[in-house]
């Protein structure tokens, strides 16, 4: 049995891109990464089309920096950390624009993300406001806690990748979740009253 190019791992992947070239694999790694990546993003900056923008740049920096990818890594914590660097440096630029700004856009809501498995009208807006309320909290949160949690809790990465995609170490990075958790704790110490 032939083994399929889609089945090939991140790591099979990229390295064919940087020895051969092959379009193909950037093709898939793209779309194995694009939709995770937007909303890691989103979960940090809170803009559905920034994050697009975002993870847009994130797969151009991919290509571009290909063979600035080593072996010893795996390549998830590569992109995320490339997605990362990205959204934190955005978020500087629209706090350094908001400071200079004189209008703001308030009119910008977050995205409802669709539960499929929620039948009852009632509990699908139930569950929109809560997404709502939680997406609100998570950017009340300090960037450098919100991006580890984000990471941890929501992508699910483990505390070594996450020490590895951040430059931290990892007692840091369980302070850090730690920290990020008690804010969204207090935030949110309503919601789920049930």
């Amino acid at each position: 049995m032939k083994l399929r190019y889609s089945d090939l791992t991140d790591e099979q992947l990229i390295k064919d891109l940087q020895e051969n070239e092959n379009i193909e694999a950037y093709e898939i790694l793209v779309k194995r990464y694009k939709d995770p990546l937007i909303n890691f993003v989103y979960r940090f900056i809170g803009d559905r089309d920034g994050s697009v923008d975002i993870v847009q740049d994130t797969m151009v920096k991919f290509y571009i920096n290909r063979h600035s990818y080593k072996e010893f890594a795996k390549f998830s914590t590569w992109i995320y950390t490339i997605a990362g660097n990205l959204a934190k440096n955005e978020l500087k630029r629209r706090k350094r624009r908001k400071i200079y700004s004189l209008q703001g856009n308030d009119d910008e809501r977050p995205v409802q993300i669709e539960d499929k498995n929620i039948k009852s009208p009632e509990r699908l807006a139930d569950s929109g406001i809560k997404s709502e309320i939680i997406q609100k909290a998570l950017l009340k949160v300090k960037p450098v806690y919100r991006e580890v949690v984000i990471l941890r809790d929501i992508q699910e990465f483990s505390y070594e990748e996450i020490a590895e995609m951040t430059g931290l170490s990892i007692g840091t990075v369980k302070s850090r979740i730690n920290r990020g958790r008690a804010v969204l704790k207090k935030l949110l110490k309503n919601i789920y009253r049930e």
